[in-house]
C-alpha cells in the first residue's frame, strides 16, 4: 500500500451544516464519524429508518459512492462533527487494513437490501411474509404442475432434507422417485469445497424458503430471480455475469427470500461463511467488488420503489425499461438500439400489473413503434426514445400529483 492511498482526510463541520444532499451527483467519497452526531434523512419514506441519527463509528454515503451514482440521502450535522473522508479508490486499502469495516458495511447493506426488497414485494406483490423450509413443498408442487421437473425435483429434495418430519414428506418422496427418469443425473448438492460450479439452463441454484449458507458470484451466463405468488411465478430480476446473489441468506442466516434459476447455462463462484471471512482478509479487491454490487442494487431498488408511485401504468412500463437500462449502464441518450434480456411477460411482472392489463399496454407500446418483440425478448430501436418517454411520464406524474395536493389543500381549508 502506498502512503498516498493510506492518507485519509479528516474533515470538520459545524452544527446544522449540510454534508451531503440527496440527488446531488458526483458522489466520490463516504464518511466515517469520529466525533459528534449526524442526521440522515431521505425524501422517500420507503425505509423504516426514514431518518436516523448516527454517531461515532457509524458511516454514511457509502451506497452512492461505491455505486458511482447520485446521493440517495441527505446528511446534516446535528452537532459539531469530525469525520474521516474515504475516497472510493481508498476502499480496498481501508478494508485490507481493517477488515471489520468491510464486514460492518456489507452486513448493513444486506439488512437494508432485504428490507427494501420486502417493501417492494409488499407494494407490487402484496405479500411480505417470510417463507420457511415448509414452503419448499409449495414451490415444488408449483413447478411439478407446470411440468418444470428440474425445479420440482430440486425443491422436493430440499423439502425432504429440511422437513424430515413434514406432513408432505410421503408425497415429496414419491415425486422424487418418479422424477428420476425426467431429470437424469441432475446434481443438486455440492460440497463446501466446490466453489466453482456449472448450472445448466432451468436448474435451481436455490429455492425460496430454503435455509441459505452461500452467496454466488456469476462468472458466465445469467440467473433469474423468481417468487411464487398466488400460484404464479413472478420474475424479480435477471442477473448477469458479475452480479451476486444469495448474500442475505449468508450474512443474516435467514431463509432464501426468492428462488434462483439458471436462465441459461451459467458458471458461478459459490462462497460460504468460512470462505467469505477468509476472502475479506486475503482478497480485498473481490470484497470491494461485492460492496460495489450491493451498493448498486440498493441504489437501483430506490428507482424500482419510485416506479410503484407513478400513477400511469403505461408510465410505469416505460420507467421500468429505463431502470433496466440504467442497471445495465447503457448509454442513455444514444439513438442506437438495445436488446433486453427479458420478454414482455417479465416486464409486466416487474411493474406488478395483471396479465390482461399488461398485455394491453404492451400492445400500445408496440403500436407506437417504441419497442419490438424479437425472439421473445424486448428490443428497442432507440435508447433515447425510451428515456424521453420515461421522463415525459415522470414529469406528467409530478404535475398531476401537485394538482391533487393543491385540491386537497384547498378542500381542507
Amino acid at each position: 500500500m502506498s502512503d498516498n492511498q493510506l492518507k485519509l482526510t479528516n474533515i470538520s463541520y459545524k452544527k446544522d451544516a449540510f454534508i451531503i444532499v440527496e440527488g446531488k451527483q458526483d458522489a466520490d467519497r463516504f464518511f466515517i464519524i469520529q466525533q459528534g452526531k449526524v442526521l440522515i434523512s431521505k425524501e422517500a419514506g420507503f425505509e423504516k429508518d426514514g431518518s436516523s441519527v448516527l454517531g461515532p463509528g457509524d458511516f454514511f454515503g457509502v451506497i452512492s459512492t461505491m455505486s458511482s451514482h447520485s446521493h440517495i440521502e441527505t446528511a446534516r450535522a446535528l452537532t459539531d462533527v469530525n469525520l474521516i473522508s474515504v475516497l472510493k479508490g481508498q476502499y480496498v486499502d481501508l478494508i485490507q487494513k481493517n477488515s471489520q469495516v468491510a464486514i460492518k458495511i456489507i452486513k448493513q447493506f444486506s439488512k437494508r437490501l432485504r428490507h427494501l426488497n420486502e417493501t417492494l414485494a409488499g407494494l407490487t406483490l402484496r405479500k411480505t411474509a417470510e417463507a420457511g423450509p415448509s414452503h419448499l413443498f409449495s414451490v415444488a408442487e408449483y413447478y411439478f404442475n407446470k411440468k418444470q421437473y428440474n425445479q420440482a425435483y430440486y425443491a422436493y429434495n430440499k423439502y425432504s432434507v429440511h422437513c424430515p418430519a413434514g406432513e408432505h414428506l410421503p408425497v415429496a418422496r414419491a415425486h422424487i422417485a418418479g422424477l428420476k427418469s425426467h431429470v437424469g443425473n441432475l446434481k443438486i448438492d455440492y460440497g463446501s469445497g466446490e466453489m466453482n460450479r456449472l448450472y445448466e439452463k432451468n436448474t435451481m441454484l436455490f429455492a425460496e424458503g430454503e435455509p441459505g449458507s452461500e452467496l454466488f458470484i456469476i462468472q458466465k451466463g445469467s440467473v433469474k430471480i423468481t417468487k411464487i405468488v398466488n400460484n404464479n411465478e413472478v420474475l424479480l430480476a435477471v442477473l448477469k455475469a458479475g452480479d451476486i446473489l444469495g448474500e442475505m441468506a449468508l450474512l443474516e442466516g435467514k431463509p432464501r427470500a426468492a428462488s434462483a434459476v439458471a436462465y441459461e447455462d451459467c458458471d458461478v463462484l459459490a462462497v460460504n461463511q468460512a470462505n467469505f471471512e477468509f476472502m475479506i482478509k486475503s482478497q480485498p479487491q473481490l470484497i470491494a467488488k461485492i460492496t460495489i454490487l450491493l451498493a448498486d442494487r440498493i441504489w437501483l431498488i430506490y428507482k424500482q420503489l419510485a416506479n410503484t408511485t407513478i400513477m400511469s401504468p403505461l408510465g410505469r412500463m416505460y420507467d421500468a425499461l429505463l431502470i433496466q437500462l440504467e442497471k445495465d449502464k447503457a448509454p442513455l441518450y444514444s439513438t442506437g438500439h438495445y436488446n433486453f434480456s427479458f420478454g414482455q411477460w417479465e416486464l409486466i411482472n416487474m411493474v406488478g400489473l395483471p396479465e390482461k392489463e399488461g398485455n394491453v399496454l404492451i400492445g400500445k407500446m408496440l403500436a407506437d413503434k417504441k419497442i419490438e418483440i424479437r425472439d421473445k425478448k424486448i428490443f428497442i430501436n432507440s435508447v433515447s426514445e425510451i428515456v424521453k418517454m420515461a421522463e415525459y411520464y415522470r414529469k406528467m406524474d409530478k404535475i398531476e400529483k401537485t394538482k391533487i395536493e393543491s385540491r386537497e389543500k384547498h378542500h381542507n381549508m
